[in-house]
């Protein structure tokens, strides 16, 4: 991972009058140095419409192979940020820095397929970019999706359609991939299935992965840290620590906290590449993490 940020440096701090709906949170300085190792590294962000803030002070840092899921509730301004990110918007405050020849894939919130425009999977893959019939072929075994090359994109179920937009993502051989909430329509299984799919392509092509999400619960396995946003970094870290920070109980109800532990507590099985369960190793638990301390502060980085 890429070096921390702004541990144990004055920050802003909330107070009683802070309207996020988070816990008082020291951010690092929004002039601290971008990390020089990171994929893509954003410091001080801020954005005003309307005059309302929809995103103040956010640091974050992402590195190659890691895996960061972004989480909040509507409104949170996850979406805004993941735009900054990309370059589509421009922050009204700080900056973000890409590494030179930044390559990134990305699958959208929402994608519409127009019933009355035929186009096959394969013809889909192929607009705009120049790709053999086997590059196609190749990149959609990847994503377990082989069997939809010559059907209609407008005939796909939603989790068909979601690895189908994955695959043309991955037609450009990312560096990041950042993943906008991509489980919209997809059953519940199939998001554990979609996740596992993710974590083993990160583990095979060594790209950093962005996912946003709501369901701390289902990608917990496969992040390797957590970033909760409430139009400002409330805490992060590893998903053990954010689930038990007062900030994540706050924003998401202490139910969610509670099923949290509960599946920690008889999460006796670990996942292998594939996703199949396997045991854990025998021997005694680890200790559970604390629910404060550096690894929680809300400085984007953990």
């Amino acid at each position: 991972m890429a070096a921390s940020l702004g541990r144990g440096e004055p920050g802003h701090v909330h107070g009683p009058g802070c309207q996020h709906g988070c816990a008082a949170a020291a951010h690092a300085p929004a002039d601290a140095a971008f990390d020089a190792s990171a994929l893509i590294s954003a410091r001080g962000l801020g954005v005003t419409r309307n005059g309302r803030e929809l995103l103040t002070d956010v640091n974050l840092d992402i590195a190659k192979r890691e895996i960061v899921t972004l989480i909040g509730p509507n409104g949170a301004g996850k979406t805004t940020l993941v735009r900054l990110l990309l370059g589509l918007e421009k922050p009204d405050r700080g900056a973000v820095h890409r590494r030179p020849g930044l390559r990134i894939g990305y699958v959208p919130q929402r994608f519409d397929v127009d019933a009355v425009v035929p186009m096959t999977v394969e013809r889909f893959l192929a607009l705009g970019e120049a790709v053999s019939q086997t590059r196609v072929a190749g990149i959609l075994a990847e994503v377990n999706a082989g069997h939809t090359r010559h059907r209609q994109l407008s005939q796909l179920s939603g989790g068909e359609l979601q690895r189908v937009v994955l695959a043309r993502a991955l037609l450009r051989d990312p560096d990041l991939l950042v993943l906008d909430e991509p489980v919209q329509g997809v059953d519940y299984a199939g998001e554990a299935e979609l996740y596992n799919l993710i974590a083993r392509l990160r583990d095979e092509h060594g790209f950093g992965v962005l996912l946003v999400s709501h369901d701390l619960l289902i990608v917990m396995a496969r992040s390797d840290r957590v970033i909760c946003l409430n139009r400002h970094v409330c805490c992060s870290g590893v998903p053990e620590t954010v689930a038990q920070h007062p900030a994540y109980a706050r924003l998401f109800g202490a139910d969610a906290s509670r099923a949290f532990a509960v599946y920690r507590h008889h999460h006796d099985h670990r996942h292998a590449i594939d996703g199949l369960p396997v045991p854990a190793p025998e021997g005694p638990a680890p200790e559970g993490p604390e629910s404060e301390g550096p690894e929680s502060e809300g400085n984007g980085r953990a």
